[in-house]
Order: structure tokens, then sequence, then C-alpha cells
């Protein structure tokens, strides 16, 4: 039975992730591989891995969450293209250069390839062989030296000739000398046989001991000829090898440059070689341009991986995706373009991703994608694990400010308070803590300030993008806005919006200061929120929500313009 392969498909949340994007792509990997494994397993059926990854990196509130349960958060991908990791199937193994032609000939003829990979012994590639390069040896190679010249080892002689050792050491290499074919009489030997010489000779007992006496470093016996005890002792004594072999003289003078090691015909020169990490779309026109089948490729290390061909690039598959607390292809990871959507799992407003398949879509009006999840659980009689609970009870707390969101919905405190049942924790508390390390903005840089929530937004071609703090202490709400205030116009530029907006919520008295830059940036904010036109310090009270406060009135105003 052909060995099952292991399809990945990833679940991400958005870009500049929060607590609710990481916990609810953890807390589905682990629903959905429980579901998998609850199936009744198809034997031809290729099994599937659903991993949790994160397109940004974790803001201070969601490292503590990680930390408090004892997790480790997702690995971040930069980039949802297609890798060639991800395509190629060719795991061929590669052979050390010691071998010989004739092992790599019935290697490559076994594994149904044409090239075959030589590494040293840490795996690091070295070079390439070929059924070329083995031709080349037959057709192109007259020297009767190069046995030397190549360091042949002795054991490859002997499984070349599939011979035995009578005396001598196999680990041993020929390193002087030349082939010689000895079928004359003695007299006219010794003046073709010099000492280093590997000698390929028959039955005749003069003839071995005159090959021995002119210091020969092989002889290979043939035709199955017995050798005598003398022979082998008068071998051992000298450091001579003694071969024998069923294969006549004729048969062994063809197979004696099949021993050679393939090292010294590989290919190491100009090599065109690929990272296991490389994007497709980076190294295809490469590959079309060579002339050559296969393509080694290399960890980031430079391990050899195995093969990939053109005909791998012929419907390959892309990475598959599921989609969490976002539909936004602004705000999904770099390449969502390149890949296949399966499912998307959100509380926000439909937005501008494609699919080129139907998908499952569930969108609820709710305040946290995990809301969603949890139901999701229950709608399939999954357990949830006291770690699940405290992930998804917290992405609830975050996403809802402790239900004071106007987001938040019955079924986020219901679902809340039942996760934190699991969890056995108290939200209260635990909320407090969260908040506080989410808050805690004194450390950080401007930049790290303006972007750990922060979203861009397109409408009727103009683009604006809105980043939110909270804290729960004011006076560390006014420090950082002497730090941003200054910043905010770069960051606009930087990001090449049209106008830029930054929420400055208080949890404690639910109201945000709203920062903004851009050409028109705040008449905008003023008339969308019928502010008076001399209003300096704008001051949002009982704003606190960018989903549901914020970003519908500025999209509204814009659509009306």
């Amino acid at each position: 039975m052909a060995e099952k392969k292991e399809k990945i498909i990833y679940i991400s949340g958005h870009r500049n992730p929060d607590t609710d994007s990481i916990c609810s792509a953890m807390a589905l990997a682990d629903l959905k591989n429980k579901i998998s494994a609850r199936q009744v397993a198809d034997e031809h059926a290729d099994r599937v891995v659903y991993k949790a990854v994160r397109a940004g990196h974790l803001n201070q509130e969601t490292r503590y969450v990680m930390k408090a349960f004892d997790v480790t958060a997702p690995t971040y991908m930069r980039d949802a293209r297609t890798q060639i990791k991800d395509i190629f199937d060719d795991k061929t193994q590669s052979v050390s250069g010691n071998i010989s032609l004739r092992q790599a000939w019935k290697t490559m003829r076994a594994v149904k390839k044409a090239t075959l990979a030589i590494t040293d012994s840490k795996g690091h590639l070295e070079g390439l062989i070929s059924t070329g390069d083995i031709a080349k040896s037959y057709m192109a190679v007259f020297d009767n030296c190069i046995l030397a010249q190549a360091h042949t080892p002795y054991v490859n002689i002997i499984d070349t000739v599939e011979g035995e050792l009578l005396a001598g050491d196999a680990k041993q290499c020929v390193t002087s000398g030349k082939v010689v074919i000895s079928t004359a009489n003695t007299e006219i030997i010794k003046d073709h046989i010099d000492a280093g010489d590997v000698v390929i000779l028959g039955n005749r007992y003069e003839a071995q001991l005159c090959a021995l006496e002119q210091h020969a470093s092989v002889i290979i016996v043939c035709d199955g000829a017995p050798v005598s005890r003398t022979i082998r002792k008068i071998a051992g004594d000298n450091g001579c090898a003694v071969i024998s072999t069923a294969y006549d003289t004729y048969a062994v003078a063809r197979l004696i440059n099949q021993s050679l090691p393939v090292s010294y015909f590989m290919t190491k020169e100009n090599l065109v070689v690929f990272k296991e990490n490389s994007y497709v779309d980076d190294i295809k026109d490469i590959m079309m341009k060579e002339r050559i089948r296969d393509f080694p490729v290399v960890t980031e290390d430079d391990c050899y991986a195995g093969m990939i061909s053109r005909r791998n690039l012929i419907d390959m598959n892309k990475k598959k995706f599921i989609l969490v607390d976002h539909n936004e292809a602004d705000q999904a990871i770099n390449g969502i373009e390149e890949t296949e959507i399966v499912e998307i799992i959100d509380h926000h407003k439909l937005g501008t991703i494609e699919t080129i398949k139907p998908v499952n879509v569930r969108n609820q009006p709710v305040g946290c994608t995990a809301t969603i999840i949890y139901q999701v659980y229950i709608e399939n009689d999954i357990e949830i694990s006291k770690t699940v609970a405290g992930l998804l009870c917290s992405a609830i707390i975050s996403d809802t400010l402790l239900f004071r969101s106007p987001t938040c919905t019955m079924v986020d405190q219901a679902a809340a308070e039942a996760l934190a049942r699991i969890a056995g924790i108290d939200m209260e508390e635990h909320a407090k803590e969260m908040f506080n390390a989410g808050s805690n903005l004194r450390g950080k840089s401007v930049e790290e300030i303006c972007f750990q929530d922060f979203k861009v937004f397109n409408v009727k071609d103009i683009m604006f993008g809105v980043g939110q703090i909270t804290s729960m202490n004011q006076d560390e709400l006014d420090e950082v806005k002497g730090r941003l205030i200054p910043y905010l116009e770069e960051a606009r530029k930087t990001q090449g919006l049209h106008m830029l907006y930054l929420m400055m919520t208080n949890i404690l008295e639910e109201s945000t200061e709203l920062l903004c830059c851009g050409e028109n940036a705040k008449e905008q904010v003023l008339e969308a929120f019928e502010l008076p036109g001399d209003t300096e310090k704008i001051l949002l009270k009982g704003v606190v929500s960018r989903k549901k406060q914020m970003i519908p009135v500025l999209v509204t105003y814009l659509q009306q313009k």
C-alpha cells in the first residue's frame, strides 16, 4: 500500500494580529484536528493536518495570554505563496561520493531516476551524477591509470566484479599504478607490471607470483580460479589485495572502470540549486531556461532534501488556508491571492477576499470570532480542554473589552462565562491582567504603538488606516500621545495612505481620543461624527469599538460624499 501523504491546511488570522485572531486560529486548529481524528479514516485518503500560523507579530496582551496558559504562539508566516517544499515530492536518497559508478547505475534504475545527488557525511550537497556522466566514463575514458587518479576504494572493485577478498584491506584505495591485463608468459609480464598496479589475471600460479614480486597493489584472479595459501601469504606480507571473481578476464576488463567512485565524474561546478523555502514564482523561470531534468533542493542549512523537476510545476497544489477574524484581502497574510482559501470564519463585514472555488463561510454578528469557534465545538460535541477554553475566553474578553464594547452580544457573554468555568479563571481578574499587559506602552517605540492593532480600508479609492491602542490609565495615554503626534505623518506616508486615524481608547472611561493626519482627515471625521468645526481635541465619548462605532461612521460618510 502506498504511503499516505500529509496535507496541511493553514489557519491564519489577519496582519497585526490581536488576541482574538491568534487564539481563534489556535483553537480552530485544535478543533479541526480532533474532528479529523474522530472520523473514520479512508485508507486511500491523504492525512489532513490543520496548523495555526500568524501573519504578524504578537502584541503584549496576546503574549500575556500565551504565557498565562503555557502555550507556544503559532509560527510566523511571512508569505503564503507556494514554496518548493510544498510541491516537490521527490525525496530520493542521496548517495556517498565513494560509491561506484556501477552501484550508482543500479540505484538509478531502482528508483527510476536519471540523476542522483552526492552528499558528504553531514548531508551537504557535493554534486550530481547523471546517466550522461556514467556513459561518458565508458565512452570517453581510456586512461589505464584512472583507478589511481580517482582513488578507487578496493571495496568498489570487489563489489563491481562480484568478487571475494582473499587478502588485504577492503578499506584501502588504489593510489598509484595502472590497470594491467596479464595473459602472457612471466618474462613478458614482468616487463609490463610496475609497483602499485592493478593486475587482472587467471589461474596461473607463476603469473600470480610474478605480479606479487613486482609489488602490484591489487591482483584480480578471474574464472573463480583457486588461490593458494602461499599466494595469499605473500600477498598479505607485501600489502597486496587479492580478489577472486567468477568473471573471466574480458568481463573484468570491461567492468573495472565501473568501480570508479562517482565523486570523480560528478558535476560540482555551476549547479542550479534551490532552497526548499524558495517561492515557486521566483524560480520557475530559471527552471524553464535550464536544459536539465532535475534540480536539487536543499534546506536552509544546505542539507540535501530532494529533487524538483518541471513536472512539479504542472497542476501544482497551492497552499490551503482557513481565514479567521477577517475576510479582507488587505488584512490577509501576504500572498493570500496565490493560495486556495477553503473556509472563512469571521464576525466582521464582508470584505474583498476572492476564492477560486465555493467555500464554507460562517459570518455572524457577534463580538468575537472566538465565540463562533466555541459554538462549533459545541455543535460537533468536541470536548474543550482547559487550555483552549482559556484562550477562547481571553479572546472574547479582549474583543468585547470585558463586555463593555457595543459589539458585545449576549451570545459572547454566555460563551465567555462557560469557557471561564472550564478554564477555571476569574474573568475580572484575568481581564485586568490582560489589559494591563496590553496597555504597557511606555517601553514601546512609536512605530510599535501605532501599528500594534492597525487595519487599512478602501472606500471609493480613498485609502485610510485606523489603529487603536487601549489602556486603563489615562496618564499613560497622555504620555504616548505626545510621542505619537509627530510620527503620524511619517506613518501615513510609509503606508501609502490618504488618511490615518489612531484611536486612543480609555477602557475604564469608555471613551476614545482620536488622532488624525492627512489631507482633510480631521475635517472628514468632524463632519462624520457631527462635531463642531472648531473642535481641537477629538474626544468620542462612548466610542470604544473600531469595528462597530468608528469604521461604519467613516465609511458611510465617505460613501455619501
